[in-house]
């Protein structure tokens, strides 16, 4: 059995407004283990992202506990907050967010370099992973959405993330688009052995995930396991 990676117990998370308290966490609980690719599924306003936003440590939960590795994950201090998503999280955002006027190799060794990890090679060898190895030296308006979607993913990984964290990160790409990116997510955790969490709408995504977790009103309304790698 894979190691527990991470803990949710009963989270919340309100918001006071005009018209009340909002509850977009009610009372979430669950538990992932290391290897997982896990798909968050559910209507807008369901409280998906706001789930995303606490395992990441992006917002503090109202209520409940949430342990990474053991540990509790810091809430309610930024600087704790900031140095937990820095060690363990990385992120795909459904914008790709690359810097235009560098290349998409200085789009990857920019990130490794922040992360005190700089390493050319590797950079190479995430590029060809996400089968962009032809493109290192063109920039990002100069190739795909999807292409440039594939390359947030190896940057994404390039500080070797413990967790992997996605937001509708297929909404703007067409479905054929949308597969070949999933496909070359789905590769590149399995060869890094990295967990994965995304946030979706999408039925058709549920596909690439090793588990579905569906959530409406901030409550959990059903949690399964889709067909193993193994017995795929």
């Amino acid at each position: 059995m894979a190691q527990r990676l991470l803990q949710m117990g009963d989270l919340q998370r309100h918001y006071d407004t005009p018209a009340g308290v909002v509850k977009a966490l009610d009372g979430v609980s669950f538990e992932i283990h290391e290897g997982e690719r896990v798909i968050l599924l559910g209507p807008s306003g369901s409280g998906k992202t706001t789930l995303l936003n606490c395992l990441s440590a992006l917002d503090s939960p109202t209520g409940g506990n949430y342990t990474f590795l053991g540990e509790a994950v810091p809430r309610n201090h930024s600087e704790k907050m900031t140095s937990f998503r820095r060690e363990n999280i990385g992120y795909v955002f459904q914008f790709f967010n690359l810097l235009q006027d560098l290349t998409v190799l200085e789009n990857i060794l920019l990130i490794q370099e922040l992360a005190g990890k700089k390493d050319p090679v590797r950079a190479k060898e995430l590029l060809k992973m996400v089968g962009l190895e032809d493109e290192i030296d063109r920039f990002p308006g100069e190739i795909s959405g999807g292409q440039q979607q594939r390359v947030a993913i190896a940057r994404s990984i390039a500080k070797r993330p413990t967790l992997l964290l996605g937001d509708e990160l297929t909404g703007n790409l067409d479905t054929e688009t949308s597969n070949k990116v999933m496909e070359a997510l789905v590769s590149a955790c399995k060869q890094e052995n990295i967990t994965a969490v995304f946030v979706t709408h999408d039925e058709g995504l549920v596909q690439y995930a090793t588990r579905v977790i569906r959530i409406d009103s901030g409550k959990i309304v059903s949690d399964e396991h889709t067909s193993t790698d193994e017995e795929a």
